[in-house]
């Protein structure tokens, strides 16, 4: 029996997704719940896996393709592969060698033909490119493509139906587009040509670009700083350290003190943990803490949610889960989403001091930075302590300096004296 593989949910305020990767091809035998493709939506990359055993038929949706939730990616023939087939594959390489040179530049010169030079009948559709085509009683053949080798992309379409095409209207998006640089390139030296690789910005890459370029643009963005001593702090944790992972099997680090400190701070001051909606200002009684964490891929902010009912123990349980499944690509969409505030830890790759960007709709960030031996003065003195630069950006819309200024100080006051986490004071 033919069982369809379909793009599952992407989470909430994701509809479609790019198809990154095939992992399998037509022919290949594949396990239950084996990855067959991999997606790459606006905020995560996600493999689909085979919805039963069986051997992977028609593939419906190409690398390159834009899809949507539901729509369909590949045929799966449930059971086990065909002995034939097996034994095909098997026995393919004793087969006469000098046939198979004899068959590559025929079976070429097919696979690089064009979409719009090919047959309406064998033009090869996204199912959102098909849909759109047969609602409108379009001709596909008479749409020129711009998709990976030549394909119709929705794009192609929507220009089509316009009276325009993809290629004329490509100036324009290319100014409007908040991911590419305004300036157009110049042209560079012909041995300087050589030595580049041109490589298109994945769909994560070019949404991470559009909204950092958007926070920008849309907010109000300032940034306050502040140093925090940290050897309250390390000292505590010196001191439990071993005791804590032995009791909750999960190691103690600093992200876990940071997030309880800007929930105690957040209580204190609501207009941080909220947003600005057109010309209302949402207050949102619960914290969502998002932590960054950067993968091969890009930037990620997993979200711990209602962080402000969890001790420390499962606070760190969550972010180090996260951390270890980010960077293998295994955060779900919906483990990104609903974030109020949000953390940063540039210190751990060596940043002294940063400014970081906002994540919208949030309307604050707060980013930690390399703790530093320096030269501090206390009592009158002057002594070594381990110190490291906060960083506060917020949305100078709805938040005033003096809120901002203050949070970020109650946070150093709790940092500096821990006690005052266990007693909320």
């Amino acid at each position: 029996m033919a069982i369809e593989i379909t793009v599952p949910t992407l989470g909430e305020s994701v509809a479609d997704a790019t198809v990154a990767r095939w992992i399998k091809t037509t022919g290949d035998a594949v396990k239950a719940d084996e990855p067959v493709v991999e997606l790459e939506t606006d905020k995560v990359t996600l493999e689909v896996p085979a919805p039963a055993s069986g051997t992977l038929g028609e593939i419906l949706a190409a690398e390159g393709d834009t899809v949507e939730v539901g729509a369909g990616l590949a045929m799966l023939n449930e059971g086990a592969a065909p002995a034939a087939t097996s034994a095909a594959k098997t026995e393919a390489p004793a087969a006469a060698p000098a046939e198979v040179p004899a068959e590559t530049p025929a079976a070429a010169p097919a696979a690089a033909m064009p979409a719009d030079a090919a047959p309406s009948g064998d033009i090869m559709l996204s199912p959102a490119v098909r849909r759109l085509v047969e609602e409108n009683n379009l001709n596909p053949a008479s749409i020129k493509g711009t998709g990976v080798d030549g394909r119709l992309t929705k794009a192609d379409v929507l220009a089509h139906m316009k009276g325009g095409t993809a290629a004329a209207a490509a100036p324009a998006a290319t100014v409007q587009s908040p991911a590419v640089s305004a300036a157009p390139r110049q042209t560079p030296r012909a041995e300087d040509a050589a030595r580049e690789e041109r490589v298109p910005m994945s769909k994560l890459r070019q949404v991470i670009a559009a909204r950092l370029k958007a926070a920008q643009n849309n907010a109000a963005m300032l940034t306050t700083f502040n140093e925090v001593d940290m050897s309250a702090l390390m000292a505590l944790r010196g001191d439990y350290r071993q005791e804590f992972e032995t009791a909750h099997g999960i190691r103690l680090g600093f992200m876990g003190m940071f997030v309880l400190a800007a929930i105690h701070a957040l209580r204190e001051f609501p207009a941080v943990n909220a947003e600005i909606d057109g010309t209302d200002i949402i207050y949102k009684n619960y914290y969502n803490i998002g932590v960054a964490v950067g993968t091969p891929q890009g930037l990620v902010v997993p979200v711990v949610r209602d962080a402000g009912n969890m001790g420390l123990a499962e606070i760190e349980t969550r972010i180090g889960d996260f951390g270890a499944r980010a960077r293998n690509g295994k955060i779900t969409p919906d483990e990104m989403a609903g974030g109020t505030f949000t953390i940063s830890n540039g210190g751990v790759y060596g940043s002294l001091m940063s400014t970081p960007i906002l994540n919208p709709p949030q309307s604050g960030i707060l980013g930690m930075h390399k703790i530093e031996k320096r030269p501090v003065v206390v009592d009158d003195a002057i002594v070594i302590r381990p110190m490291m630069y906060l960083a506060m950006s917020y949305d100078h819309r709805i938040i005033d300096g003096r809120e901002a200024v203050s949070f970020l100080a109650r946070i150093k006051e709790m940092v500096e004296d821990p006690r005052r986490l266990l007693l909320g004071v």
